[in-house]
């Protein structure tokens, strides 16, 4: 049976504060309410998590350690609250643990892909490549979110997945004031691994995130930073469309990051990136960027979230 996107609800009620857009923002749509993760759910996430899974073994280690040495000198004896402390302690200033943003990366690493368009070369040559960008999956029948602007012009697509498998594309809808695309690959690996999209509502500045993709089309490639500003309003220098309530972010993007996710530190995805600001002709990060927020970019999917 074919799984369905995944979405998860945001970890608190916090409001997002609205900073001084380049344009007047327009809101997005009230989330629909869906049904928050169980307890069970939510537990099950945090322990498959990378950096709880190296924390347990560390401490788990300390303590049979202790445990040990305690026994041999004093005989069995049970562990009391401050024997696990100073064992968390110990792991935690001897053992060098995954960053935050590492453990993000990882996570959405398997849903990330690359995406290329191409035009028809002159006769007798082969086609040209029009653009390198960066997209993701979303539902595992192989539908992947990217920008408008990546595959906008290009005559055939080509998308490689994460473990190397490569696959003509589709466009099979678009949202050009959010300058979105949603891509259907003809083929698929046998292992695809959706990402978990993310509400955006108690979304606020200063959150850490994560932006994955294809920068001069070296990649995956990782940037760390945090969220900037929300609502924002960005029209490209080319004077393309006003876009509104855009999340504003500071982890570095460049050119072939276009369509690449967003992302939280426990690895959701909550935009897609979509710009960059540079007043120069360089096109070349100075350290705003722009994304989509995934309520807009799941909706062109036909997956409206939350």
């Amino acid at each position: 049976m074919r799984r369905t996107a995944l979405y998860s609800r945001s970890t608190s009620s916090r409001a997002s504060p609205q900073g001084d857009a380049i344009a007047e923002s327009t809101p997005v749509d009230p989330p629909q309410a869906a049904q928050a993760p169980s307890r069970r759910q939510r537990m099950v996430r945090a322990l498959n998590h990378p950096r709880t899974l190296w924390l347990a073994i560390g401490v788990l280690g300390v303590l049979l350690a202790l445990s040990f040495s305690t026994s041999l000198r004093n005989g069995p004896s049970q562990l009391t609250q401050d024997d696990i402390n100073a064992a968390v302690m110990h792991t935690l200033t001897t053992r060098v643990l995954p960053s935050p943003a590492a453990s993000a990366a990882a996570t959405v690493a398997p849903s990330v892909v690359r995406v290329e368009g191409f035009v028809a070369g002159k006769k007798g040559k082969p086609d040209m490549e029009q653009g390198v960008g960066s997209g993701v999956v979303i539902i595992e029948d192989g539908t992947i979110l990217t920008n408008l602007h990546v595959v906008q012009g290009a005559e055939t697509l080509k998308v490689t997945f994460a473990d190397g498998f490569e696959s003509p594309a589709t466009v099979i809808n678009v949202q050009p004031e959010n300058d979105l695309a949603v891509l259907r690959a003809q083929k698929i690996p046998d292992d695809l691994f959706p990402a978990t999209m993310r509400s955006t509502s108690d979304l606020q500045p200063g959150d850490q995130v994560v932006a994955v993709g294809f920068p001069f089309s070296i990649g995956p490639s990782v940037s760390a930073g945090v969220v900037s500003g929300l609502g924002r309003g960005f029209r490209s220098p080319q004077g393309g469309q006003l876009m509104r309530n855009l999340i504003q972010f500071d982890a570095a993007a460049n050119p072939g990051n276009s369509g690449g996710p967003l992302v939280t530190m426990d690895g959701q995805v909550v935009g897609i990136v979509t710009a960059i600001l540079n007043p120069t002709s360089a096109r070349t990060f100075i350290g705003i960027g722009f994304a989509v927020p995934i309520e807009n970019a799941a909706t062109a999917a036909g997956q409206p979230p939350f």
